[in-house]
């Protein structure tokens, strides 16, 4: 079992449709793939949640979600609201091994790296299962700033980062966005690989699922060596 955790640099750049790309390529690449989303806010019970997305896009995987709390907050925020116990990573990690059959498991987090998912953050999962992180950003402003804090925050845990994505490329970027999309592995020392395009999120599946392998550069992966085996298989090479 490989795992790979997907992270952004805030909520709302798009780590559901990333997510979802990612199983669709290495679907396509022959590789069965379970999805884990640890902590489901904002959502009641029996309304579909960003599990029910991915599936949507990405075709029929085994998914797993440990915990959903009805308040759109941070996961352990919301537990308390309702009273319900907080999630912890020792049933986290239990649940993950559950899905080891897979050949690739994709652990989808909340809002940002250190948002905690009930008694833990995403870093303490990723150190915990000895698994590299791949983070989502935005493309406009202020992505250069919050890329660098989240990719510190992953080195100074020493957490490997898999690369950064950018998660919704807009169909006419302005100067910003043009700017970042070069600036970003400067500024973080991260490798840009790759970039989905603004509104995939809307898209039916069957173009989803054709196009998501050409998302993604796979060489580009050899700068964390102890995990280009296992990580490079889910991209196709450009």
């Amino acid at each position: 079992m490989s795992v790979l955790l997907v992270t952004g640099t805030s909520t709302g750049v798009g780590k559901t449709v990333v997510t979802a790309a990612l199983a669709a390529a290495a679907m396509a690449d022959g590789r069965s793939v379970a999805v884990c989303k640890p902590a489901q806010t904002g959502v009641e019970p029996g309304e579909p949640g960003d599990l029910a997305e991915i599936e949507r896009l990405a075709g029929p995987v085994r998914t797993l979600e440990l915990a959903r709390y009805p308040d759109p907050l941070a996961p352990d925020t919301a537990a308390r609201r309702c009273g319900a116990p907080q999630l912890t990573l020792a049933e986290t990690l239990a649940g993950i091994d559950e899905l080891r059959t897979a050949d690739l498991v994709l652990v989808e987090g909340a809002g940002g790296l250190l948002v905690r998912l009930g008694e833990f953050t995403l870093v303490d999962l990723a150190r915990d299962l000895g698994a590299p992180v791949l983070v989502v950003a935005a493309a406009g402003l202020g992505t250069l700033n919050h890329s660098e804090l989240t990719t510190r925050a992953l080195a100074a845990a020493e957490v490997p980062c898999a690369g950064l994505v950018i998660g919704a490329w807009p169909d006419t970027p302005d100067l910003a966005s043009e700017c970042n999309r070069d600036d970003l592995s400067r500024v973080t020392g991260v490798d840009l690989v790759g970039t989905i395009p603004s509104g995939a999120g809307e898209w039916e599946r069957e173009r989803f699922t054709a196009a998501a392998p050409g998302w993604f550069i796979s060489a580009r992966l050899d700068r964390v060596p102890s995990h280009e085996a296992r990580i490079m298989p889910i991209y196709q090479a450009i």
